[in-house]
C-alpha cells in the first residue's frame, strides 16, 4: 500500500486527493502554510498529520510525493525533496493516471464546476459505489467504486492530463487571463481537452462556444434550448428549489426538482440526468437523489444573521455574479441584496472591469474589499479604487468600517468572492 506525502495539502484539489486515498486504506500526511484553512478540517476529522512547511520530515524512499499546482518548481518544499532525490509528482499527473480503474466523469467548464460535480457525486454516490473529487475541499475514496466523479481545471490546460470515460463541459468563456489569450484561446483547450475523451461528452448546447466543439466521440446537448437532445422546460421556483420538465429527444422524462436555485442551476442538474441516462441508471432513483442534493461549500451557503439572510458564495467572474444574483432574487424576491465583493487576482479584476461593474449591478447595493491575490500573483497594475469609480454608488469596506452593514435588516447580504471574504463575514456577524 503506497504512502503518500501532499506539498500544499490545504489546497482545495490537493485537501480532496488526500481525502480519497486516505478512505481506500492510504497512509497519508501533508504540509502547508500554518495559515488555517477551511480545507484543513476534514483531513483533521481523519487524523491525516498536517505539518508546517519545513517541519515534516523528508519522506523515505517508496513514500510518493504529490505537489500542489499552485508552487513553482522553485518552492522550497519541492526543492528540498527533489535535493534529497525523491521524485516529486504533480496533482494533475498523478490524478490522470489514479482515475483509469474507474470509469470516470471529468466535470469542467468556466463557471459551475463545483456545484456540478457535487451534484453529479451526490446523485451517483447514492445509488452505486462512486469515489469522488470535488473543488470545494471535499473527498471521498470507496473501496471497490465502480465510478471516480472529478472536478476539471482548464488552468493552464491542466486537464489535458486526463483521459476520462466521460467529461461534463457546463460552458466555455473568458477565464484566468493571467494564462489564456482569449475566448479563442480557451476553446481551443476545451477542444483539445474534449479528443482525449473515451466514450461520450455531455455537453451545455446552449452555449455557442460549446456548440463548436468537435470531439471524436458522440455528444449530448443539453439546455433549454429545442436544438438540445436533453431538454428542460416549464421552469419554476419554489421553496424545495427549482423544478422543471425535462425531455430527451422528445419523450417526457418527468418532472425534476433540485434543491438549488437559478437557471444554471437546472443546468448543471441537466448535465447529471444527462450523465445518468447514459449509464443507465434508474431514473426515478436519479430525481429522488438530486431533490436531496444539498450543496456544495461555499456555494450559496446560507444562514440568518440578526434578521438578514447572509449567504457565501464563491463567485469571482461577472458571469458567477450574475448567475448568484440571479439564484438570489429567485429564491428570494422582494428582498433587497446588499453585495459585499472581494475581487480575486488583479489580473481578472484589470480585463473584465467594465463587466464586473454591469455584473454587479443587478445589487440594490454594494460594497467591495480590497483585491485579494493568488499565490502566482501579489500585485497588478489595477486598485479597487477603478472599479468603484465604475459603480458610484459602491462603497469600499474593511474591518474598521464594517459597521456599514449594520443598519440592514430583513435584506440579503450576499458575500462573493474567492479569496478570503469569510473574514468580512465574520467581521460582520461579531460587531
Amino acid at each position: 500500500m503506497d504512502k503518500f506525502h501532499f506539498i500544499g495539502i490545504k489546497g482545495a484539489g490537493m485537501s480532496a486527493l488526500a481525502q480519497v486515498l486516505h478512505d481506500t486504506g492510504h497512509p497519508v500526511q501533508g504540509s502547508d502554510v500554518e495559515t488555517e484553512f477551511f480545507t484543513q478540517k476534514p483531513l483533521e476529522q481523519r487524523g491525516i498529520p498536517l505539518f508546517r512547511f519545513g517541519d515534516d520530515e523528508v519522506a523515505a524512499n517508496g513514500t510518493r510525493v504529490i505537489a500542489s499546482n499552485a508552487f513553482k518548481d522553485d518552492h522550497p518544499e519541492i526543492v528540498r525533496y527533489a535535493e534529497r532525490g525523491v521524485a516529486v509528482e504533480r496533482y494533475h499527473h498523478f490524478l490522470g493516471d489514479w482515475l483509469r480503474r474507474f470509469t470516470s466523469f471529468a466535470v469542467t467548464g468556466a463557471h459551475g464546476k463545483t456545484s456540478t460535480t457535487g451534484m453529479l457525486a451526490h446523485t451517483f454516490s447514492g445509488l452505486h459505489p462512486t469515489s469522488y473529487l470535488i473543488g470545494d475541499g471535499t473527498g471521498s475514496g470507496v473501496p471497490g467504486s465502480k465510478y471516480f466523479i472529478f472536478e476539471s481545471c482548464e488552468y493552464r490546460r491542466h486537464f489535458l492530463a486526463y483521459e476520462p470515460d466521460y467529461a461534463i463541459i457546463t460552458n466555455i468563456d473568458f477565464d484566468h487571463p493571467d494564462y489564456f489569450t482569449g475566448l479563442d484561446d480557451v476553446t481551443r483547450a476545451f477542444q483539445e481537452m474534449a479528443n482525449r475523451v473515451r466514450k461520450h461528452l455531455i455537453a451545455c448546447g446552449d452555449d455557442p462556444q460549446v456548440r463548436k466543439l468537435k470531439p471524436g466521440v458522440p455528444v449530448l446537448h443539453y439546455g433549454f434550448g429545442d436544438h438540445n437532445a436533453l431538454r428542460a422546460d416549464h421552469v419554476r421556483s419554489g421553496p424545495e428549489g427549482m423544478t422543471f420538465d425535462v425531455h430527451l429527444h422528445g419523450n417526457p422524462l418527468g418532472a425534476f426538482t433540485v434543491a438549488a436555485y437559478g437557471r444554471h442551476s437546472v443546468l448543471n442538474a441537466l448535465a447529471v440526468i444527462g450523465a445518468a441516462v447514459l449509464e443507465d441508471l434508474n431514473i426515478d432513483d436519479v430525481k429522488r437523489r438530486l431533490a436531496t442534493f444539498g450543496g456544495v461549500k461555499r456555494r450559496f451557503s446560507e444562514k440568518n444573521v440578526r434578521g438578514n439572510i447572509l449567504i457565501d458564495d464563491y463567485a469571482h467572474h461577472p458571469t458567477e455574479i450574475a448567475a448568484t444574483l440571479d439564484a438570489v432574487r429567485s429564491k428570494y424576491p422582494g428582498k433587497k441584496v446588499v453585495s459585499v465583493f472581494q475581487p480575486h487576482t488583479y489580473s481578472r479584476l484589470e480585463t473584465f472591469l467594465d463587466e464586473f461593474a454591469e455584473s454587479l449591478s443587478g445589487s440594490d447595493e454594494v460594497y467591495l474589499c480590497s483585491i485579494f491575490g493568488s499565490a502566482r500573483e501579489q500585485s497588478g497594475g489595477v486598485t479597487i479604487e477603478r472599479l468603484i469609480e465604475k459603480i458610484p454608488e459602491s462603497r469600499y469596506i474593511a474591518e474598521n468600517s464594517i459597521d456599514q452593514l449594520n443598519g440592514y435588516s430583513d435584506c440579503v447580504l450576499l458575500f462573493m468572492g474567492a479569496g478570503d471574504i469569510q473574514k468580512y463575514q465574520t467581521w460582520y456577524e461579531r460587531a
